[in-house]
């Protein structure tokens, strides 16, 4: 018999089609169980929790747009609602710095990056504006929380900005720009844990691009770029989304087209990446989440309408199918709890 108290995660997941957000419990072996579903309306996708992982930030994509914040009670597994402010674009990703005071969000349409104050019942101030490169995916703080880094996809560049957190203020560095090889089309961003790395997917070239990072400075170097498609795939590349697992020993990123996972050992002293395998998953991976213990992967199928739970193998860093659970229409994002 399960009990609750094998069910030590939750799992939050962004239904875009559907306009609901489901929240569901894994269990130490790997089940799925929901919990609560969440009718929000409109176009949910890109989530971020603040980094107690106490409180949730969900965009709504269509009108009115909007960030709605939730309280995420572990213990009960559910979210409450505390209430929704207006962003001033449709936006593709979420952030919040390291602190939780300010919210980053990138727009891909109007072409900029936002900064919002956050208030202790998670509601966002009016909008500080920042214009991009054509097509911005994702903007992020390293984890000294001095420096915010922005994709634009289609200039295939980096910005870089001095970050204030007393103020919220994004100063552009000296050299405001990083350019990224043509065609790559920066997507996704993540740092390892020292914050000296930084690795970046692109969506377009299906590509892991690992970069050097001087917390210092933010001054910053190409080291490698790896290709992510599994051998004989000769469609169009569709990267999604990349994770580092929480032990910093893989990093696992999504490929719709191909719908399949492909892994990459983390060499602890360099940082750089040694493939290890590609793997199966649901239909249309765009985005999925890793579970703090490093065991379990979490993938949302955007046109499966299910998400994968996905065993880490802790030696050899395979994956392995555990099991599949229906969730709501267009599932595209996935934040873990515990």
């Amino acid at each position: 018999m399960v009990t609750s108290s094998n069910f030590s995660t939750l799992a939050i997941v962004s239904c875009a089609d559907s306009g609901e957000l489901h929240v569901l419990r894994l269990s130490d072996s790997g089940q799925l169980q929901t919990t609560q579903v969440v009718a929000l309306g409109g176009q949910l996708m890109p989530m971020a929790l603040s980094p107690d992982k106490t409180q949730l930030y969900v965009a709504r994509r269509s009108d009115p747009l909007a960030v709605i914040s939730l309280a995420v009670n572990r213990a009960a597994a559910n979210l409450e609602v505390l209430g929704e402010s207006a962003l001033p674009a449709s936006m593709a990703s979420l952030h919040t710095d390291r602190t939780g005071r300010w919210l980053f969000s990138a727009s891909y349409g109007a072409d900029m990056v936002a900064v919002q104050a956050l208030d202790a019942n998670g509601q966002a101030a009016a909008p500080s504006i920042h214009a991009t490169g054509r097509h911005a995916h994702c903007v992020l703080a390293d984890p000294t929380n001095r420096f915010v880094l922005a994709a634009s996809l289609g200039g295939d560049q980096l910005h870089r900005y001095q970050f204030d957190a007393d103020t919220g203020q994004l100063t552009p560095l000296n050299a405001p720009v990083f350019p990224m090889p043509a065609g790559t089309g920066p997507r996704h961003l993540c740092f390892n844990q020292r914050g000296d790395r930084l690795y970046v997917l692109g969506e377009l070239d299906a590509c892991l691009h690992v970069l050097s990072f001087d917390p210092t400075t933010g001054a910053m170097a190409s080291l490698q770029t790896v290709a992510t498609l599994p051998p004989g795939f000769a469609g169009k590349a569709w990267g999604a989304d990349l994770h580092l697992t929480p032990d910093g020993r893989w990093l696992y990123s999504s490929e719709r087209n191909s719908h399949t996972l492909a892994g990459h050992a983390v060499d602890s002293r360099t940082g750089q990446l040694n493939p290890v395998g590609h793997w199966p998953t649901q239909a249309t991976p765009r985005g999925f989440a890793v579970t703090s213990d490093s065991r379990f992967l979490l993938v949302a199928g955007q046109t499966s309408h299910q998400v994968g739970v996905h065993a880490i193998d802790s030696a050899s860093g395979a994956l392995t199918l555990v099991g599949e659970h229906a969730v709501g229409l267009n599932p595209n994002w996935v934040e873990v709890v515990g």
